[in-house]
């Protein structure tokens, strides 16, 4: 292995390169156009969107893929320049120093690798590009190092060595340069840290330019619509989300959403209807999923409903997802609505769940959460601010006074 030791770790570090450039790419375009869908989102367990603009996507707003362009540009310069001539002893020395961050890597990508997998059950392409690339580097250059040991004593005249070559030391100035620029000034995404069942949410602004909106307008009205056979009440619009109560990228947007929600059930009474479609990712009451407890969150808000105790019951779903079982969920539901007869009254409310999920089968909802804004399918989750100018742009198209355009008062992406 240590005479290919340098063409392995060119390329693992180019790999881990491409990747996190691609899922910056994809992260970018998330934040900058609402309609985007990235390539990557194959279903709802294989989604580079869901697991990119989870609470693990960023650190301080700065997506943690910056960080892997960031490590991966470095261990590329150190394999390009630094393991020169290959099989030498410098080479040897540079490739411990590409082991000692190729073992931080490991630790970085196992850490993010258990909260995809067990915490947000989504799985990102791109992240297991990166996966894959950080452990060929851990054993490519553990195989090819010196002793670890004698590396401190080598720092100081390694650091000397670049500072004495006008190559070096462009180069380390350049990939210092944009690692800053990276950090400083990719779009931030302002995370809302409330909890869901915190009263009331207060959701920081963004201000949409007049651009943006006459843009995000247009490509609403492109867009084909569904007649869907769901209560309206008179509304005149009608904003329906396909939910799963154990899917991570509805919690994001029941977070996201509610103040948006709070804000025209009181500013525009009966003019715009919320409503939930259940649409559970398990087999129970649905074709299927990785969602054990879905099905049995579903039956318990409704039963939660009949004693006007819904809300609370949402709250407390999305608040515990990653310990959701039946148990759990009956706990909950006997503490929060007084329900003690859950299991009786199971299969009965179910069929309701049902019926529900073969609503979304015949729509061929692949995703949630999926919305409908007077028809229009969103397919992946719109910053707050759009879905308020959707809705804005919706009752202004209706007969009657509405709402002028949201362009300084939407809230921001979470």
């Amino acid at each position: 292995m240590k005479k290919h030791a340098r063409t392995l770790i060119l390329v693992f570090a180019a790999l881990a390169l491409g990747a996190s450039v691609a899922a910056m790419y994809v992260h970018y375009r998330l934040l900058a156009d609402p309609s985007y869908t990235s390539f990557c989102d194959v279903s709802e367990t294989v989604s580079c969107e869901a697991v990119l603009t989870s609470r693990y996507g960023s650190v301080l707003g700065v997506p943690v893929a910056a960080g892997g362009a960031i490590w991966a540009g470095l261990v590329l310069l150190l394999g390009w320049f630094g393991m020169q001539p290959a099989g030498s002893e410098r080479a040897a020395r540079i490739a411990g120093y590409i082991f000692i961050l190729s073992t931080l890597g490991l630790a970085g990508v196992l850490y993010l690798g258990y909260a995809s997998f067990f915490i947000l059950r989504q799985m990102c392409p791109l992240c297991l590009t990166m996966y894959v690339a950080v452990i060929g580097l851990f054993v490519v250059s553990g195989g090819a190092a010196s002793s670890v040991a004698a590396l401190p004593g080598w720092l100081g005249r390694d650091l000397r060595a670049v500072a004495g070559s006008a190559l070096a030391t462009t180069l380390a100035v350049v990939w210092g340069a944009a690692a800053v620029g990276l950090v400083v000034w990719f779009p931030r995404e302002e995370v809302a840290t409330a909890s869901a069942a915190e009263e009331p949410i207060a959701a920081p602004t963004e201000t949409l330019g007049q651009e943006e909106i006459t843009q995000f307008e247009a490509w609403l009205a492109a867009q084909p619509r569904v007649e869907l056979d769901v209560p309206a009440g008179g509304a005149r619009v009608v904003v329906v989300k396909f939910n799963d109560y154990q899917c991570p990228a509805c919690r994001q947007a029941y977070i996201a959403y509610k103040s948006i929600q709070q804000k025209y059930q009181s500013s525009y009474p009966g003019q715009v209807a919320f409503v939930n479609v259940d649409y559970p990712l398990e087999a129970e009451c649905n074709t299927g999923g990785i969602h054990a407890a879905a099905c049995e969150a579903a039956v318990a808000v409704r039963l939660a409903r009949a004693r006007n105790r819904g809300p609370e019951m949402e709250e407390w779903l999305f608040d515990n997802q990653p310990s959701l079982t039946r148990e759990t969920v009956k706990e909950a539901l006997a503490r929060l609505a007084q329900v003690t007869d859950f299991d009786a009254q199971y299969a009965g409310i179910l069929e309701q769940v049902r019926a529900d999920a073969q609503l979304g089968q015949k729509l061929q909802i692949n995703g949630t959460p999926t919305f409908f804004i007077n028809g229009i399918r969103i397919a992946s989750t719109l910053r707050p601010s759009y879905f308020d100018a959707a809705i804005a742009y919706e009752l202004r198209k209706a007969s009657g006074p509405g709402p002028q355009a949201p362009a300084a008062s939407g809230p921001n992406q979470p």
